[in-house]
């Protein structure tokens, strides 16, 4: 298993080198980018790449999600700068949730062996895992949904509990849209002076009505557990 590490380890540096080969300009852009998050600067950069803007910016949207900074923030607010409100949000959504997903599948791999390790000596760390793969669902859920959490945090907590793949790529995709939505529909008029708070006030009624969709959900999912 450590050779396989080890190798997995290796291919991630080469990815890296290959971005930096390919765009030589990305890396340095994304050191700026956690300096200042000029969030114009970064709508232009991405506009630069002209009918491939959507393209390159999925892929960056992704990749710093994954690589967990700068705050996807910068880049939500920028799609919707660009492609609009809804599509914007859509674009981050998706991609962040897909960059969130890698970061959790190699968080896991290169990590969770030694945590179950760490885990299986005290009693309590096993209760506190046993709850998390059981709950970890619903508190995965309503934490992507609070604006302004580092997604690299929760990226860390669900890898290294006992929550499975399915129920953290849901709980993530599901509420990234009211945390994404709230962030970047704050970013977007505050730099366009648009002060109408009727799309705030819409996301914010969408994440409680999500919120208690889930609670039900959970609800319903427990009890069919305890049924058998």
């Amino acid at each position: 298993m450590k050779k396989v590490k080890l190798i997995a380890f290796a291919l991630i540096i080469l990815l890296f080198a290959a971005i930096h080969t390919l765009e030589p300009n990305f890396f340095p852009y994304l050191w700026r980018m956690l300096l200042d998050g000029d969030i114009l600067e970064t709508a232009r950069y991405i506009e630069s790449f002209g009918a491939w803007a959507v393209v390159f910016s999925f892929f960056l949207t992704l990749f710093v999600n994954a690589l967990g900074f700068p705050p996807a923030i910068i880049f939500s607010t920028a799609n919707t700068i660009i492609f609009g409100i809804v599509p914007g949000i859509i674009l981050s959504c998706v991609a962040e949730t897909v960059g969130v997903t890698i970061s959790f599948v190699l968080l896991r791999f290169f990590f969770r062996e030694s945590a179950e390790k760490i885990i299986k000596t005290s009693k309590t760390l096993t209760n506190i895992d046993k709850y998390s793969g059981e709950k970890g669902f619903i508190f995965m859920l309503i934490a992507r949904m609070v604006p302004y959490i580092p997604s690299v945090l929760l990226n860390a907590v669900g890898a290294l509990s006992a929550l499975s793949l399915k129920s953290y790529v849901i709980a993530s995709f599901i509420g990234k849209f009211p945390s994404t939505g709230i962030e970047a529909i704050i970013g977007h008029d505050a730099i366009l002076r648009e002060e109408d708070p009727t799309r705030i006030i819409v996301t914010v009624v969408f994440a409680i009505v999500l919120i208690a969709l889930a609670w039900l959900y959970q609800r319903r999912e427990s009890a069919k557990t305890k049924s058998l």
